[in-house]
């Protein structure tokens, strides 16, 4: 395969960026911590120990990370058997691949979680690898996550893009060198998107898939 199609999974494939919010919400709760719903929602796509010090700050409690983030992994795990997929995701990855697009997932996702994800897109047949932020040092924004699915992909960063649906998944893009598409579905506003680094903005995987071919996933060579 001679172009890569990396993705982000939650937001993007997956609806699930609010169910994150009210796990991280009520874990926040837990621990005696108030955290504004509004907040957390634009942290989401940052792994976790990364999403607590981002909201807690530097001169937080770090003893209660730990909790923090467990309790958040038992809350979210609670939705694992009916995650639900964005419109067409799975059709979207399959077309991809049948375009001759190596199609590579790039989470923060690992273990019982990326398969509940996998299970809710439903195209495994169209996944070529998947990259999880088990495998880096550094999450998004970071661009480890990116460059470790054009590695698996054997694909250089000028024949990649990165979908994705937070600032994280821009800016990580962006500094790996491959073009960024942005998609609206997991709450992010356009303007955020495009300052971040998105070179197109799309509403869902179907609002993409409907217009792949002007798109900059269209067909290699086409």
């Amino acid at each position: 395969m001679e172009r890569a199609a990396v993705f982000d999974v939650d937001g993007t494939l997956v609806d699930t960026n609010h169910l994150h919010v009210v796990s991280w919400w009520e874990a926040f709760r837990q621990a005696g911590r108030q955290v504004p719903m509004h907040a957390v929602h634009r942290a989401v796509g940052l792994p976790g120990g990364d999403l607590v010090a981002h909201l807690l700050g530097d001169d937080r409690d770090e003893d209660q990370d730990a909790a923090i983030s467990a309790g958040h992994k038992a809350l979210y795990g609670q939705y694992f058997d009916r995650l639900p997929a964005l419109p067409r995701a799975g059709e979207l990855l399959r077309r991809l691949h049948g375009d001759g697009w190596a199609v590579v997932l790039a989470t923060s996702a690992g273990g019982a979680e990326l398969s509940a994800l996998r299970r809710a897109i439903d195209a495994d047949d169209a996944i070529t690898a998947t990259a999880s932020a088990d495998d880096v040092d550094a999450g998004k924004p970071a661009p480890e996550p990116v460059e470790h699915a054009l590695e698996l992909a054997g694909v250089p960063a000028e024949r990649a893009v990165f979908v994705g649906d937070t600032v994280w998944d821009m800016r990580a893009g962006s500094r790996a060198g491959v073009r960024c598409v942005g998609v609206l579905c997991g709450g992010i506003p356009r303007a955020d998107l495009e300052e971040a680094g998105a070179d197109a903005v799309y509403a869902d995987p179907e609002h993409l898939l409907s217009a792949l071919d002007s798109s900059p996933l269209a067909r290699p060579g086409g």
